[in-house]
């Protein structure tokens, strides 16, 4: 079980440097576009297609370790006034509502991978690129999103600290 969750954050860890690298890409190719275009020069039509592509996997590869993380936005205002049983509750309830949406996402994420592959859909702008490659994302995080939520219902953590305010 022990190598299982090594291998397991190990994959998390390794989809956030992945994000962290499209993030850094996305400052690439932004600025390498708009020298262009300053300099008279037509940007290649693959450097704004893949700054949209980075976009989408940056914002999925890097979610779960987000949530992992405790780095996803949420407002302790409400949990920050409760009393200690009482905001264990409302904090477990919310993680156990966003485990729920997670994992309709997840389905449907995959119902849309599926069907991108079954249909062979391209995504038809620069180049043809197989819709799938860009679906896949979503089952995937929206799963490990919704493992993630499951240790703030099931373990000792809990999602909500109970302090308002900034704490950095």
């Amino acid at each position: 079980m022990e190598l299982t969750g090594k291998i397991y954050r190990t994959f998390l860890y390794a989809m956030a440097v992945i994000a962290g690298m499209m993030l850094v890409w996305l400052m690439v190719s932004v600025i390498t576009s708009v020298v262009m275009r300053n300099a008279g020069l037509q940007p290649f039509a693959w450097l704004f297609t893949s700054a949209e592509y980075a976009i989408l996997y940056m914002t999925m590869l890097g979610a779960p370790w987000l949530v992992r993380e405790k780095g996803h936005v949420h407002i302790e205002l409400v949990t920050a006034s409760l009393p200690g049983r009482a905001r264990r509750i409302v904090s477990r309830s919310v993680a156990m509502l966003c485990v729920i949406v997670s994992l309709i996402l997840a389905w449907k994420g995959a119902e849309l991978f599926l069907g991108n592959i079954a249909r062979n859909d391209l995504d038809v702008r620069a180049y043809y690129f197989p819709k799938w490659i860009l679906t896949i994302a979503f089952p995937i995080s929206f799963g490990l999103m919704a493992i993630e939520f499951s240790r703030f219902v099931f373990g000792s953590d809990l999602m909500h600290s109970g302090e308002a305010g900034i704490h950095e």
